[in-house]
């Protein structure tokens, strides 16, 4: 006889997306019931982790209603109905401030949904609040911002990464089911690595950008953090699609991101990108161990795993990082003149230098960005597949991060901005703990447009390892109405 816990024995924060949509539709759970344990969720426990900027209490509660009634009525909008969901603070949702956490924007009320947030409230989900994010989405943590940076759910001594820091924290947390981030060089990705969750960057173009604040233009993807594959799947299927308000939105058939998530990986090809990070100075013996278990597991799963060489990862980092700080110096160029005491320490000191690139530096970047595309298109074409890490090392200490730009290296551990070059999908794995009980993880990266793919060895994976069952040390499970008033750094009406 099984000794599992059922469903109903567990909090409904620890449920997936997928278990909670199937209770709204038998009928033994409600929105309503559902938001408020979120809600009271949230004011037991951010406090601690300093994830949400504000919570929309009483839109949430209408739209909680809306769904119950929707469903009552017999009609479903989807896989996200009546779900609660977080919104990295530099997507717009109509009437809810986009503050990017910087003085700058701080009185910025937006009068249009961001295509994603359209997506979702037309599929009932359920907005409760926008979270934390580095000034401008530009990595982080600042301490000299307007809001305080979210802290790592595993130990809140601990960096989340960034710069969807307060969206990975609340999943992580289980503040949330799912949220919205950005990733422009591991923006989505980093976070979920350091606070062990799922974060998935989309190809380049599937799911539309149109009312998020921009960093880059020509590296930035909208995602996903989830706490399983399947929850990622599920949200992919709101949110994937053609949009005219986004000059990078590409036409792709209609797809069931969902559809073979049980498949498993027997008789698949899986590139393994080791020589990519398995030597580098400073890579944490625990990151290589890590990746190589999952290798291991692989072939036990019944796949074919064959390391594979790929251009140097610096040469990607540079070319990333001369697209990314030319194109973010075109949109803050005027005030970096203005007003410049008016930024953060650490988002000054990132952007200024941009204005000593030259056309020749971008132009060489383009080209260079073109060169490692098709070079690592090329090795995919032989796979169904890659792994490789996603940072080199567990999460750093608030500590170890100096008062001026740059921080040591294992501090910005990434090894994500790769796949934003190249626009490839990839999916940030929780696989496990370090020996300090801290995240650790991989990367699932597939061909453009592969998304079933990437999502169907991510889920062979998950269920194997069963990391996603693991909850972080941080809060009690649930708090009375009174506490509402302490969650967030601001409550909406």
């Amino acid at each position: 006889m099984s000794t599992e816990p059922s469903i109903s024995d567990r909090p409904l924060h620890e449920w997936t997306v997928g278990e909670l949509g199937a209770a709204l539709r038998d009928g033994t759970l409600t929105s309503r019931e559902l938001t408020e344990h979120t809600l009271h969720r949230i004011a037991a426990v951010d406090p601690q982790v300093h994830a949400f900027i504000l919570v929309t209490t009483e839109q949430a509660r209408m739209d909680a209603a809306q769904a119950d009634a929707d469903l009552d009525a017999g009609i479903d909008r989807g896989p996200l109905h009546g779900i609660p969901y977080g919104l990295k603070d530099i997507i717009d949702a109509t009437g809810t401030p986009t503050t990017c956490n910087s003085r700058l924007m701080l009185d910025f009320l937006p009068n249009r949904d961001a295509t994603s947030v359209a997506l979702l409230r037309a599929g009932g989900a359920v907005l409760v609040g926008k979270l934390a994010t580095a000034e401008f989405a530009l990595g982080g943590p600042g301490f000299d911002l307007p809001f305080p940076p979210a802290r790592n759910p595993w130990n809140t001594a601990h960096f989340t990464g960034g710069s969807s820091a307060g969206s990975a924290a609340a999943v992580a947390a289980r503040l949330v089911p799912m949220a919205l981030g950005s990733d422009t060089g591991g923006s989505i990705r980093s976070p979920a690595f350091n606070c062990g969750v799922v974060g998935l960057k989309p190809t380049y173009g599937l799911v539309s950008r149109a009312g998020l604040f921009p960093l880059s233009y020509s590296l930035d993807h909208c995602g996903t953090l989830t706490r399983t594959v399947g929850d990622a799947a599920l949200a992919l299927n709101v949110l994937a699609g053609f949009d005219s308000r986004d000059p990078s939105s590409v036409r792709v058939p209609p797809q069931n991101y969902s559809a073979e998530l049980g498949a498993g990986v027997q008789g698949l090809r899986i590139a393994y990108a080791r020589e990519m990070f398995a030597t580098l100075p400073g890579i944490h013996p625990e990151v290589v161990g890590s990746v190589d278990a999952v290798a291991e597991r692989l072939v036990a799963l019944g796949a074919d795993v064959t390391e594979v060489h790929l251009p140097a990862f610096d040469l990607f980092k540079a070319c990333g990082r001369i697209i990314m700080l030319a194109e973010a110096y075109s949109i803050h160029e005027e005030t970096l003149r203005t007003r410049p005491y008016d930024y953060g320490r650490y988002t000054y000191q990132r952007i200024a230098p941009a204005a000593t690139l030259s056309a020749a530096d971008l132009v060489q970047a383009m080209r260079l960005r073109r060169e490692l595309t098709v070079a690592l298109n090329t090795v995919l074409e032989g796979y169904d597949a890659m792994l490789t890490n996603t940072g080199i090392a567990p999460a750093a200490p608030f500590d170890d991060f100096p008062l001026d730009w740059p921080p040591p290296s294992h501090a910005v551990s990434v090894q994500t901005p790769t796949f934003n070059v190249t626009g490839n999908p990839a999916l940030a794995l929780p696989v496990g703990l370090s020996n300090g009980g801290l995240p650790l993880g991989v990367q699932i990266v597939g061909r453009p447009f592969d998304e079933r793919m990437v999502l169907r060895v991510a889920a062979a994976l998950e269920s194997a390892l069963g990391f996603c069952d693991r909850t972080p040390p941080v809060g009690p499970a649930a708090a009375g109405p009174a506490a509402l008033a302490g969650a967030g750094r601001e409550i909406l009406p």
